[in-house]
């Protein structure tokens, strides 16, 4: 775990695996659950049990993923419907001036590799993401979607 930044509001269970430079503050990573490289977790995300998280993702506060997920490389969570970075007043914005979306990961779920998450979805039970989607709205129980958006393809 060389050059990880791991904040002591951090709360770890058993057996986690951390790789190097990993950036997690205030969330939650559940029993031997590992997390790759160039990883960072916001405060408020939830990861649980027998999770894998890949290199180069990204998982903001607002997200939850349950038990027996994988999430592969560069995947990207997203929790601002209308991001901005200044208010109408030109003042920068402050955690007082967006909504947090949430998002949920159900167990057994596969994400691929470069997906892309929008906030407010959930994503169901042993569902598959294919690789370099864009998820824009739920997906079903047991589903397997891909593309820009992603689409239903068919059933696992």
């Amino acid at each position: 775990m060389q050059y990880c930044l791991i904040s002591d509001d951090v709360k770890l269970g058993e057996d986690v695996r951390i790789y190097s430079f990993v950036n997690l503050y205030g969330c939650e990573i559940d029993d031997r659950t590992k997390i790759g490289t160039f990883v960072e977790i916001q405060k408020g995300a939830r990861i649980g049990k027998d999770c894998k998280v890949s290199s180069h993702t990204f998982i903001c506060e607002g997200v939850t993923v349950e038990d027996r997920v994988f999430i592969g490389h560069n995947v990207t969570f997203t929790n601002d419907k209308y991001p901005r970075s200044t208010n109408p007043d030109g003042s920068m914005q402050t955690e007082e001036d967006w909504v947090c979306e949430p998002t949920l990961v159900k167990e057994g779920a596969s994400i691929g590799s470069s997906v892309t998450i929008l906030c407010g979805v959930t994503i169901g039970k042993n569902a598959i993401i294919g690789c370099g989607a864009v998820v824009t709205k739920d997906v079903p129980d047991n589903a397997v979607v891909a593309g820009v958006p992603a689409k239903f393809m068919r059933t696992v």
